[in-house]
């Protein structure tokens, strides 16, 4: 009797990246992205576990939906309109409020206008809304979205908001204090965006942040970010790619922080800490 060749696996088809499955979990397995790298940069076991599915954090869904309302309505008037009908619990149901945005929203009204209203936000803005850009670093594919990619591919602009533009975080990777950008490691995003520009449209784009605050009334700048910071980001991703993705693959064992939400939620007593080795910070 002929042995029967092995029966061959349908292939599965290529991935393909659009607005639409952006923000999934599928494309988070198939692409790198600066979010999920500054994840695995701040506590690895919490991001692979965010990642399989196994463990999500508690957000606070206002912040996330007030900067999202934010960003909708410079993408376009329809799909900031779009933004409103699918997310109906922004708008109050009782009060004097009764059918308008609720409070946090209000404000993120004043902040749509502190910068609406502005002669050179609106010259900047310009360009191509929320474009995916993807390519490859250190053999590893990467996506990105860009608030506005300027037709001429020159710049790129990135719309932040923050509590108080002035205000000092602490920065670990400096030691020291430093500003929201810094804190959040906004280069490490910038110079991601613009090695995947270069690579996809052989342009080399400067990074402009647009931040506005969430005070009354709002504050706002244009930020530029030194082309050595993100040179030095961009090499330092290159250096610590290779674990991140051996730790994604399951190729090794992920390292806790031991001081996340994640790692609090699943620390496990294994013995008695010496006063001494409490680190304070």
């Amino acid at each position: 009797m002929l042995k029967q060749p092995p029966k061959q696996q349908p292939q599965q088809p290529p991935f393909s990246l659009n607005k639409a499955n952006y923000y999934t979990n599928d494309a988070d397995w198939h692409y790198q992205s600066a979010t999920q790298f500054k994840g695995f940069m701040a506590c690895e076991a919490a991001e692979l576990a965010q990642l399989k599915g196994e463990w999500e954090p508690q957000r606070d869904p206002t912040a996330l939906l007030v900067g999202n309302y934010l960003h909708s309505y410079f993408e376009s008037p329809a799909a900031h309109q779009e933004f409103i009908d699918e997310h109906q619990e922004i708008m109050a149901t009782t009060g004097k409020n009764r059918g308008q945005p609720k409070a946090p929203y209000q404000q993120a009204d004043k902040m749509i206008e502190a910068l609406a209203s502005d002669e050179t936000f609106n010259r900047l803005y310009q360009g191509e809304k929320e474009a995916i850009v993807t390519g490859t670093i250190g053999g590893v594919e990467w996506m990105g979205k860009l608030d506005c990619l300027a037709d001429n591919h020159k710049y790129f602009v990135d719309l932040k908001t923050t509590q108080d533009i002035y205000k000092k975080y602490w920065v670990p990777d400096n030691s020291a204090y430093g500003s929201f950008i810094e804190a959040y490691r906004y280069p490490l995003q910038m110079a991601v965006y613009q090695e995947l520009i270069r690579q996809q449209y052989g342009a080399n784009a400067s990074p402009l942040i647009v931040a506005v605050s969430k005070q009354d009334p709002p504050d706002k700048a244009i930020v530029s970010i030194p082309q050595e910071l993100l040179d030095y980001w961009l090499h330092r991703i290159e250096d610590e790619q290779p674990r991140i993705e051996a730790v994604k693959n399951g190729e090794i064992e992920p390292k806790r922080c031991g001081r996340c939400e994640y790692c609090r939620a699943t620390k496990k007593l294994t013995g008695i800490t010496d006063l001494y080795a409490l680190e304070v910070g």
